[in-house]
C-alpha cells in the first residue's frame, strides 16, 4: 500500500494530520493523538497549544 492510501485523522489538539502506522495496527479506531505529547495536553485548545510551544525554547 502507497503512503498516500494509509488512513488519516487529525489529532484534536494541534490540528495536524497524521496517518496510520504500523504499531497502531490493533487499536486505530482508538487512537486519537498525533504523539505522546498532544495526549499530555488534551485539555489544552489549539490556541493555548501553540503559545505554550512557541514559548518554550530547545536547549
Amino acid at each position: 500500500m502507497n503512503k498516500s492510501q494509509l488512513p488519516r485523522k487529525v489529532c484534536p489538539v494541534c490540528m495536524r494530520s497524521f496517518s496510520w502506522r504500523k504499531k497502531w495496527q490493533r487499536d486505530w479506531a482508538q487512537v486519537k493523538y498525533c504523539s505522546k505529547r498532544c495526549a499530555g495536553n488534551k485539555h489544552q485548545t489549539k490556541n493555548e497549544y501553540i503559545h505554550d510551544f512557541a514559548g518554550k525554547k530547545k536547549l
